[in-house]
């Protein structure tokens, strides 16, 4: 899979849309199990995710390269825009995907986040 190549004005859209889109994901999706995470979309592209146990998520957009940068107790992770999705740099899974499965298993409930 290869990077798109983004103007600088098309990563900042693309990027700005995508968290706002993965902030209203993450709160439908655990509103829908009954869950309590705090959201908040911080200045400079920052959206954080604080769970019940006070553990964070921190899903921020590094435009010099051009990515999606997830922080998790379970990892960091990077994914860049193939044209279609957000793609992880280390196994090609979707980024919608892989958040799933890391809100899960930060809030101890099964989450599928959906980008529609």
């Amino acid at each position: 899979m290869d990077k798109l190549a983004l103007s600088d004005s098309e990563f900042e859209r693309l990027a700005s849309e995508t968290l706002a889109a993965i902030e209203a994901a993450v709160e439908s999706a655990t509103d829908a199990a009954g869950l309590d995470v705090d959201l908040q979309l911080k200045p400079g592209g920052v959206l954080e995710l604080e769970f019940e146990d006070g553990s964070k998520m921190i899903i921020n957009r590094q435009s010099a390269a051009r990515e999606i940068w997830v922080a998790a107790p379970s990892g960091g992770f990077h994914f860049f825009y193939d044209g279609e999705r957000w793609v992880d740099t280390r196994d090609g899974g979707e980024l919608y995907a892989a958040l799933s499965r890391m809100v899960a298993a930060q809030s101890g409930s099964a989450v599928v986040l959906s980008r529609h």
